[in-house]
C-alpha cells in the first residue's frame, strides 16, 4: 500500500473511530505491578494521553514503543502527555510483558488486557493501535499499524 493510500485510509478510520468513541470506556485493568487502574479516568488528570495497544510478539509494536520512548521525555516536558500502553498478550506471552518493559526501560504505565475487555470495547482488531486523547479525555486521533516516523503524528495532535 503506498503512502497516500495509507494516509487516506487512516483519515477514514480516524473519522469512524472518533464518531464511535468520544472517550475511553469505564473499564478497570491491572497494571504490570498488580495495581488496578480505571481506564476511563486516565485523561481526567488534566493531561493528554497516548494509549497504545501492543503485544510482546508484535515487531511493529516494539518499533513504535521504542520510537515513542525516545521522544517521551521531550513530549512530557512540552505537553504533559502520559503514555499508557495496553498489552493484549495472553497465556505464556503474558509472562514476557513485565520483563520486556523493564528490560527496555520504558517509562510507560503498562496495563494488562488479558481478557480483551478494553480491546473489544475500543474495537481494536489489529495492533499496534494507538489513540491520542486530549486534556478533556476526547479521542482526537487514532492509528493502526506502524511505519517509522508515524510517532511524529502523535505529537502533532498534542500541540
Amino acid at each position: 500500500m503506498n503512502r497516500i493510500t495509507k494516509i487516506i485510509t487512516s483519515f477514514l478510520l480516524l473519522g469512524i473511530s472518533i464518531s464511535n468513541y468520544a472517550q475511553l470506556p469505564d473499564i478497570t485493568l491491572p497494571d504490570i505491578y498488580g495495581q488496578q487502574v480505571q481506564v476511563g479516568t486516565l485523561p481526567k488528570q488534566g493531561h493528554p494521553v497516548i494509549l497504545s495497544f501492543f503485544a510482546t510478539w508484535c515487531k511493529p509494536c516494539m518499533r513504535e514503543l521504542s520510537a515513542i520512548s525516545q521522544e517521551y521525555a521531550d513530549w512530557q516536558e512540552t505537553t504533559g502527555v502520559e503514555v499508557v500502553i495496553v498489552s493484549v498478550d495472553e497465556g505464556q506471552n503474558l509472562m514476557k510483558v513485565k520483563p520486556l518493559i523493564e528490560g527496555n526501560n520504558w517509562p510507560f504505565k503498562t496495563l494488562l488486557d488479558t481478557g480483551g475487555l478494553l480491546k473489544q470495547a475500543m474495537h481494536v482488531q489489529n495492533i499496534p493501535h494507538v489513540y491520542v486523547l486530549n486534556k478533556e479525555g476526547q479521542i482526537v486521533y487514532n492509528h493502526v499499524g506502524y511505519i517509522d516516523g508515524d510517532e511524529e503524528n502523535l505529537i502533532k495532535c498534542l500541540r
